[in-house]
């Protein structure tokens, strides 16, 4: 039983910052822009946030609780923000090509966060660690955490991730039942027809950009701050790069829906933590490496079978990955 509640709790906080990277995609997404720069705004938020943090518990002797989570939480949502900026202006004020524009920064994120990385990490040393910022991100709920199996399955987690859960069902309330998310999605559907309704579709687009990865560079300073134990090592961005990816799949496994990403992403997190959990509960010996593929061969089952049946209802933004060039219209 012990084996199976430590793979559950796993699979949650994995499956969380997972979740705030296909929430802040979503968002991105709904507002008709494919942003492949997900992995890199991730990474970005993850370093500056880490950096405020660990800044922050060094510069004063009693550092409080609740503004080390302002530091750390604002500075990645800044940095994930600033990076939705770049994209938004390069692909929808410039018009540059969305898929090249996303890549370069997935590749330019992950590069920021290694090289102000260097600055943070003593030299010599390959990781340095936020000791009070991870208290802070890991403490659970008093009382409630103890009370037996209840306890560990429900109240043993960091307020992250259950900040993830109340933002994805808001998420989902502002994009279903808003006059601004129904805007929203019409500026996804048809840019031009929003536009000759009266709706600002550029502001709506720098918008939803920019409060997107605002989001998805909170995921980045949850696997740091709370996942990874405070830890900002050499590798972080890497591993940040390769987990961010997920975020990009489970948009289309949940079929662009907020609510469905909540049980989505802990079922990715369940399906990556297999490979340590599920030999000892079934007695057999399994192969790491082939068990660490587990995850990444559901996602593309998943995504061939989702595609194939996918309802037109369940179907992404009709103008996705399309520039809108207004005197087109």
């Amino acid at each position: 039983m012990a084996t199976l509640i430590g793979w559950i709790v796993r699979a949650v906080v994995f499956g969380s910052v997972v979740m705030y990277g296909a929430m802040g995609e979503i968002l991105t997404e709904k507002a008709g822009h494919l942003n492949l720069g997900t992995p890199g705004i991730m990474c970005t938020g993850g370093a500056f946030g880490f950096a405020a943090a660990y800044a922050y518990e060094n510069a004063v002797d009693n550092p409080n609780f609740l503004v080390c989570i302002l530091v750390a939480v604002g500075t990645a949502f800044l940095a994930g923000a600033l990076a939705g900026l770049i994209y938004c202006f390069l692909t929808a004020t410039l018009l540059v090509n969305q898929n090249v524009v996303g890549l370069t920064l997935t590749i330019f994120g992950v590069g920021v966060g290694k090289f102000f990385g260097t600055y943070v990490i003593p030299e010599g040393a390959v990781s340095t660690k936020a000791v009070f910022a991870n208290k802070v991100f890991i403490a659970k709920i008093p009382g409630l955490s103890g009370l037996g199996i209840v306890g560990e399955l429900l109240f043993s987690y960091g307020f992250m991730i259950y900040l993830a859960i109340v933002l994805a069902i808001v998420v989902h309330l502002f994009l279903s039942r808003t006059r601004v998310g129904l805007n929203l999605r019409a500026v996804g559907e048809n840019p031009a027809t929003a536009d000759a309704a009266g709706i600002n579709v550029t502001k709506y687009k720098y918008c939803a950009i920019m409060i997107g990865s605002g989001i998805t560079g909170l995921g980045g300073v949850l696997y740091v701050l709370d996942y990874g134990n405070g830890t900002w090592a050499t590798a972080s961005g890497d591993a940040i790069e390769a987990l961010a990816w997920l975020s990009v799949a489970l948009v289309i496994f949940v079929r662009w829906n907020t609510l469905r990403a909540i049980w989505g992403s802990y079922l990715f997190g369940l399906c990556y933590w297999a490979y340590n959990y599920v030999p000892t509960l079934i007695g057999v010996n399994v192969s790491t490496e082939l068990a660490q593929m587990l995850p990444y061969i559901v996602t593309i089952v998943i995504l061939i079978l989702g595609c194939t049946h996918m309802k037109q209802e369940n179907q992404g933004p009709a103008y996705l990955g399309q520039s809108y060039f207004r005197e087109d219209r």
